[in-house]
């Protein structure tokens, strides 16, 4: 509630941001051309945000305030002299993002992570039940984690999340390392990395659907219009014109239609509850741009 106010004055310096406790993140988009007069624009934010927080007994801890440039390497290069000191990689919501949105170094610090569970998991699992050894352990809740950003990722880092979860499941039903694990996690129920991102997705799609919630991600999704077929009844996502940056198909503009898209028939009907909540209405236009002139992304978070 104290910090609520600080939301009105940075929409009114015309930029996008998200408030979680006392975290605090501006982020908006630009060419890389216009570098000079955007970062003159956020220095100017950031002035009167620290204003702000004095005027009203609160310190902006610059210990903690990172700033990160998201684009592509030849976006990147052409920058020079950023007035901020620019992170190669900065946490949001403990989820680390870096320049390129490699997630690399999300993926090794998970991996750690997870690794120190199960290892501390197989120390005690000759005490423990399966059962209690399933739900102990905070591996998978580690893995979902906004799991959905992962989707599309290069088979490589895939590979590294899908064998902590097969450490995991080893480690539960106490089954040698070289063993086959696919029979393991379909007699655990488990679904694989994939599916578990796809089925993350899915979720989400049908939450923004049925609620329209959260605004930001229900602005982009649209529903196809329906035609006289035998699939005119079925809930059909309208598919944004293609784009010649691979990036952009792991967006949740992109995936979400393609994945919907792909479930049966039956599982794409309306209810009768949610029905209302769905409208029809054309799928924005986004910026045509090629890989040399596309907007970069900048990212500031600081907490209070």
């Amino acid at each position: 509630m104290y910090t609520t106010p600080l939301s009105t004055l940075i929409s009114s310096l015309s930029l996008d941001h998200h408030l979680y406790a006392d975290d605090t993140q501006l982020f908006f988009s630009f060419h890389s051309l216009n570098f000079d007069s955007n970062s003159s624009h956020l220095q100017n934010a950031l002035q009167h945000i620290s204003s702000w927080m004095t005027a009203n007994h609160l310190i902006l801890n610059s210990s903690k305030t990172e700033f990160l440039l998201i684009g592509l390497k030849k976006q990147l290069a052409k920058i020079h002299n950023a007035p901020l000191d620019t992170s190669n990689s900065a946490r949001n919501l403990d989820f680390i993002f870096d320049e390129h949105l490699t997630f690399s170094d999300q993926i090794t610090a998970l991996s750690k992570a997870c690794y120190y569970h199960i290892r501390r998991l197989r120390c005690i699992r000759p005490y423990l039940d399966s059962s209690t050894a399933c739900t102990i352990a905070i591996v998978h809740s580690k893995l979902d984690y906004c799991n959905s950003l992962y989707y599309k990722f290069p088979k490589s880092q895939l590979s590294r999340l899908q064998q902590i979860q097969n450490s995991f499941a080893c480690t539960v039903v106490k089954a040698p390392k070289s063993c086959r694990v696919t029979p393991i996690l379909r007699c655990l129920h488990w679904l694989k990395i994939t599916e578990r991102i796809e089925y993350k997705l899915l979720s989400l799609t049908y939450k923004v659907l049925t609620t329209t919630q959260p605004p930001y991600l229900h602005k982009l999704i649209s529903i196809q219009r329906p035609r006289s077929t035998r699939s005119s009844s079925v809930v059909t996502l309208a598919r944004p014109p293609s784009s010649s940056l691979k990036i952009t198909d792991r967006s949740f503009r992109y995936a979400s239609p393609c994945l919907w898209n792909q479930l049966h028939f039956s599982l794409r009907q309306p209810h009768s509850d949610t029905s209302s909540s769905i409208s029809y209405s054309p799928i924005p236009s986004p910026v045509t741009s090629s890989s040399s002139d596309s907007p970069l992304y900048i990212s500031l978070s600081f907490p209070a």
